[in-house]
């Protein structure tokens, strides 16, 4: 099992996933401001530097207790975005999350980052598949699912939130990415 300071740093040609720190707290506080961050995953709620600060530690608490979790996306030294594994309670199987700050959208770093993160826990972990739980007016991540050879799988219901199912399977488990 993994602590924390076992995170690792994956790098791809434009990024870097990493650990959250105390400083990424602006970075997610302003991300999670974004009206298509709220619209997406929150149902438009306003999110408090609090609850961003909760999600932090929720973050990096997954590590702890699963040995993997959430990566700060970091481009051009900036906080960007996030992207990794969950496995709260209520999923049926562990989602590979992201979301992306508005300014760095657009240039294919969304598809960059989840690629990384799938490929470093598929690697990891042994897992055949995981899943994107992706609300049905998200066309953006969508595109990003299917761009990497996610298949849309049905709908679920999950944190009171309707979201379509897109499975991620492991290039050995038949599927090529």
């Amino acid at each position: 099992m993994a602590t924390l300071s076992e995170i690792p740093t994956l790098r791809t040609e434009r990024l870097m996933l990493r650990a959250f720190r105390a400083g990424d707290l602006d970075g997610l506080a302003a991300m999670n401001a974004d009206s298509g961050v709220r619209r997406f995953l929150y149902g438009g709620r306003q999110i408090t530097r609090e609850v961003c600060w909760a999600q932090i530690t929720a973050a990096l608490g997954e590590w702890a207790l699963r040995g993997y979790g959430l990566f700060t996306i970091e481009a051009d030294g900036r906080f960007a975005g996030r992207v990794g594994v969950l496995h709260p309670l209520e999923c049926p199987e562990p989602e590979l999350a992201y979301a992306l700050d508005a300014s760095f959208r657009g240039r294919g770093l969304a598809a960059e980052a989840v690629a990384a993160a799938r490929d470093w826990a598929f690697e990891q972990f042994g897992f055949t598949r995981m899943a994107s739980f992706i609300p049905p007016v998200n066309a953006r991540s969508a595109r990003v699912a299917e761009r990497l050879g996610a298949v849309k799988e049905g709908t679920i219901t999950l944190r009171g939130f309707v979201a379509d199912w897109w499975g991620h399977r492991r290039p050995e488990a038949g599927v090529v990415v």
